[in-house]
């Protein structure tokens, strides 16, 4: 039995090194953690724990290459100091619909260089006066806030982007597959040529006659 856990053990391990993307939405957390989340997710750079009724940072695992975090919906209300030891390359992080309720709270982000993005959409402490320029101001290296950037122009979105793009492949796919303009029409007058012959030797002989003539190399 103990071989048998062992194994177990090893092959969670094994898999879970792997691992890039992780979404434990709706999941329930347990004393401010979700059982099975450990630092054994060291290749994890997508990590969404939405609405799993999360209090606290406190107990979130080294994740070094973590780049994306999704906490929104959750009942955080501090400790986001947290994130700058655990997952120093952070450059998106939402904890919109969270218990957010001053710039003292927020402050603590100012030691993740790496963050460009970060949404509080949501928190109350968007209903402080002057919150947007009072963010960008406390964190010189985001980009956008709250889906917008300091000139109310919105975030791109990379997956329309990659929608695009295959939309444009799509296209020239089906270009290459029409072939060159007029090609299809010369084959049309040629069946239509062709239709008032009757079958048999008659087609044979037209065909021969028109392979015979000196203008074909």
């Amino acid at each position: 039995v103990g071989f048998l856990v062992l194994v177990n053990l090893t092959c969670d391990l094994l898999s879970s090194s792997k691992v890039t993307e992780l979404v434990l939405d709706n999941c329930r957390s347990s004393n401010g953690e979700i059982e099975g989340l450990n630092d054994s997710f060291k290749e994890l750079e997508f990590l969404s724990m939405a609405n799993v009724e999360l209090t606290s940072l406190a107990k979130l695992p080294t994740l070094s290459k973590l780049r994306k975090l999704e906490l929104s919906d959750n009942i955080i209300s501090g400790g986001l100091e947290v994130l700058a030891e655990r997952c120093p390359n952070l450059t998106y992080l939402n904890l919109s619909g969270n218990k957010i309720k001053d710039l003292g709270t927020v402050e603590a982000l100012q030691n993740l260089k790496n963050l460009k993005s970060l949404d509080l959409f949501n928190c109350e402490i968007t209903n402080l006066e002057d919150y947007r320029d009072s963010i960008f101001e406390l964190l010189q290296q985001i980009t956008y806030l709250d889906g917008f950037d300091q000139e109310d122009n919105e975030a791109p979105d990379s997956e329309d982007d990659d929608d695009e793009e295959g939309d444009e492949d799509d296209d020239d796919e089906e270009e290459d597959e029409a072939g060159p303009p007029g090609e299809y029409e010369e084959e049309d007058d040629e069946d239509d040529g062709g239709s008032d012959l009757g079958e048999g030797e008659e087609e044979e002989e037209v065909g021969l006659s028109y392979l015979m003539k000196e203008e074909i190399q």
